[in-house]
């Protein structure tokens, strides 16, 4: 095994690295709430289960109040003070990657990691892996979705550009220096390989649930439907965080059309985020504006209470080259909670929805189709139960995060050059 210098490891049993001790270099972590702090945990709990001892660093991203080390919940954070220095393009970033890669050598001593593990975006991937040089350990770069189409899908750039370009340099860069590999789906599996990346270094640790973290047909919460308004109403909702690939504008636009058929339909929005002014100016010019409830962020405790008085989720996500590539938790949550759901073919939705079977698709940007995709599945409740079942299936037998999780051993090993328990 490669040690860090100085470092004597012993973990070894029959050839087989038995006790392995991982520093995740994070972009942010709990208590701030994403997808991103949610996948990182449950990946982090599997971790321990198989046994492996993990370490936790934040990136300057991390936007609450520095602390060097910080205790969430049980989880020990090491975090990263962000840099001076101008906040300009390109300079700002370098400065958190030699920021990042300063705290790096730092705490490798202290912890003495087997192995680095750097997540998404490649500000992270970069000075980890400088640093894994520097103390000679190997590096497993974790691809959640590229920086440059997160960026286009954000509107500080677009794809083509000379700031995309770069930043897709960056990117490939990174995937070629790193001793190993790891995404979350075949789509970007896929455009790994293409980018010249040998398809064993690459391993697919796929998006997942934890099916006994939700209850499936979860009684409805009554008295916070009749504090919404919504006692005898038939009920689409998105919950999540409102950007804009989302798609949620069009589920607005999709509204009059929607009312006109069944005047008892109501959208309930449960989150916020950079779109969310918008959305509202939207819905206000309604001719029924009351028909859209916007409820705020929630806490993630309470998100089930919200999830309860929904008959249909949907999630409408415009196509583009960031949602055809990266699958998304949201349907998988769905199916843990037996759940119906309308969901935009792009591919992203493709590679975990079989239409018909575990939930419904309609054509990506089309108004018209999503609104007739509703009305169908709407007036069709004969055939929910077996859509819930075959989705509930479906997590509990193909998608649960021990499952992802014990595909790191492969992505491990090809990082150490030996065989991981």
């Amino acid at each position: 095994m490669v040690a860090a210098r100085g470092v004597t490891r012993y973990r070894m049993t029959k050839g087989i690295l038995a006790h392995m001790r991982i520093l995740h270099v994070l972009d942010h972590s709990i208590p701030l709430q994403s997808g991103y702090t949610f996948r990182t945990l449950s990946l982090l709990t599997e971790q321990r289960r198989l046994g492996w001892e993990t370490h936790h660093l934040t990136t300057p991203r991390h936007t609450e109040p520095y602390k060097p080390q910080e205790t969430v919940d049980g989880w020990v954070f090491y975090r990263t003070p962000a840099p001076g220095g101008p906040n300009l393009p390109v300079l700002r970033e370098r400065a958190e990657m030699a920021a990042t890669e300063a705290r790096l050598n730092e705490i490798i001593p202290e912890i003495e990691p087997d192995l680095i593990h750097a997540h998404s975006p490649v500000l992270n991937a970069l000075p980890a892996i400088r640093a894994g040089k520097r103390h000679g350990i190997p590096v497993n770069y974790e691809v959640r979705a590229f920086w440059e189409d997160a960026a286009a899908s954000h509107g500080s750039t677009t794809e083509g550009s000379l700031r995309y370009r770069l930043t897709r340099a960056l990117e490939t860069r990174a995937l070629k220096r790193a001793n190993s590999v790891t995404t979350i789906c075949e789509g970007l599996r896929a455009d790994i390989a293409a980018r010249g990346i040998p398809e064993n270094r690459i391993t697919v640790i796929a998006n997942a649930v934890d099916p006994g973290e939700f209850t499936a047909d979860l009684p409805r919460d009554d008295a916070l439907g009749a504090e919404l308004g919504l006692d005898g109403k038939k009920v689409l909702g998105f919950l999540g965080s409102f950007y804009g690939y989302e798609g949620l504008h069009l589920l607005i636009e999709a509204m009059p059309a929607l009312l006109a058929a069944d005047p008892d339909i109501r959208l309930l929005l449960v989150g916020g985020g950079p779109e969310d002014a918008d959305l509202r100016a939207r819905a206000a010019a309604l001719s029924n504006p009351e028909a859209v409830i916007f409820t705020g962020r929630v806490h993630h405790s309470e998100v089930q209470r919200y999830y309860s008085l929904v008959d249909l989720l949907v999630y409408p996500r415009i196509s583009m080259r960031l949602t055809d590539i990266v699958t998304p938790l949201k349907p998988l949550e769905a199916m843990a909670q037996n759940k119906i759901m309308v969901a935009s073919d792009v591919g992203g939705h493709r590679e975990l929805i079989r239409d018909g079977e575990t939930g419904n698709l309609f054509r990506a940007d089309d108004v018209n189709d999503l609104t007739a995709t509703i009305l169908r599945v709407l007036g069709a409740p004969g055939t929910w139960d077996a859509q819930r079942r075959a989705g509930r299936n479906f997590v509990e037998t193909e998608r649960t995060w021990a499952n992802s999780a014990a595909n790191y051993r492969q992505a491990y090993g090809t990082a150490l050059g030996r065989m991981v328990d």
